[in-house]
């Protein structure tokens, strides 16, 4: 094992210490989300959208065990197209990538931790894991749950996967005291849909209010994320009770074949795009590009925030 676990391009160095905007994006959709060459070109638009925003975007990957925090596009198809193993690693499996010199992607849960650690404020992702369906019997909670409450980020997905128990979910963000905002919604997004039917306290109306309760976290040092919960286009949705169904019978073909854990979402997501003759991965494809693009948005204006007082707003001294 290399005692030096990551590699920090110095532009991406530079922009952090001067608290200019930078975007983390997730890289499971590279290695497990989308099939090869659609994997690259989507993980390429999305970073050029963060850049189009004003934005800096840094991919975060594991190859031979070195964590690249900004991947080059040779980086991205080395870990996007099938030729090598690539294990998925939330914050729990990191050391495992890293001990043993592995290529890895990183989930939800594993880039957070990377970000926050590096200083990086906003992280653009699909959905966000939660409480799986039939939790009862499976005790399936994903971890980016439990990172979400340690890690003073700012994720802008989608809300949460439609294939977890949306409910529970934020049942369990609430007791994890995760400030959920809606993204000019009142109405919790479902992945594939704009609205889940779960209504939401907190809304955000544009960058700058997301910025200004990020701020505020830091001032109250709060290490809790903030989960902007950004819907997919309208054009791009796929309704409720269209992808319900498809879900379900996804789910039971799961369980019949004994799949669990870490294997269930890459196993239903392409389930699913094979059941809605990839009509989901068009859904999909459009709304993580909406959320780099939203993340970039916010990231600008939270580098606009930090770069200025605006204690007076908030009434108390920075120490």
């Amino acid at each position: 094992m290399k005692e030096k676990w990551f590699e920090l391009p110095i532009a991406i160095e530079k922009a952090i210490k001067d608290q200019k905007p930078v975007v983390a994006l997730e890289s499971t959709l590279i290695a497990q989300g989308l099939p090869f060459p659609k994997n690259v070109e989507v993980a390429m638009q999305m970073e050029e959208k963060v850049r189009e925003s004003g934005a800096i975007p840094a991919t975060i990957g594991f190859l031979d065990g070195i964590c690249k925090i900004g991947m080059s596009r040779e980086e991205i198809e080395r870990l996007g197209n099938g030729k090598e193993e690539v294990i998925k690693v939330g914050e729990g499996e990191i050391p495992y990538a890293v001990g043993m010199g592995l290529n890895a992607s990183t989930t939800v849960s594993g880039t957070a931790w990377i970000a926050d650690k590096f200083d990086i404020k906003v992280f653009a992702t699909g959905g966000i894991g939660g409480v799986h369906r039939g939790v009862n019997d499976t005790y399936d909670v994903s971890q980016d749950l439990n990172t979400m409450t340690k890690t003073q980020i700012i994720i802008v997905s989608s809300g949460a996967k439609s294939i977890l128990d949306i409910p529970k979910t934020l049942e369990r963000l609430e007791t994890n005291s995760i400030l959920i905002m809606g993204y000019q919604t009142n109405d919790f997004p479902a992945f594939y849909s704009r609205m889940s039917g779960n209504r939401l306290n907190y809304r955000a109306e544009n960058p700058q209010d997301v910025a200004m309760a990020y701020k505020a976290k830091t001032l109250l040092k709060s290490r809790q994320a903030i989960l902007v919960a950004n819907p997919v286009p309208g054009k791009d949705e796929i309704p409720n009770e269209e992808i319900d169904t498809i879900i379900s019978d996804a789910l039971e073909e799961a369980l019949k074949k004994g799949i669990t854990g870490k294997e269930m979402t890459p196993f239903l997501l392409e389930n699913i795009a094979k059941r809605s003759n990839n009509k989901s991965m068009a859904t999909n494809i459009s709304l993580l590009l909406n959320n780099a693009k939203t993340a970039g948005e916010i990231a600008v204006s939270v580098s606009g925030v930090l770069n200025k007082s605006i204690n007076h707003r908030i009434g108390f001294q920075e120490e």
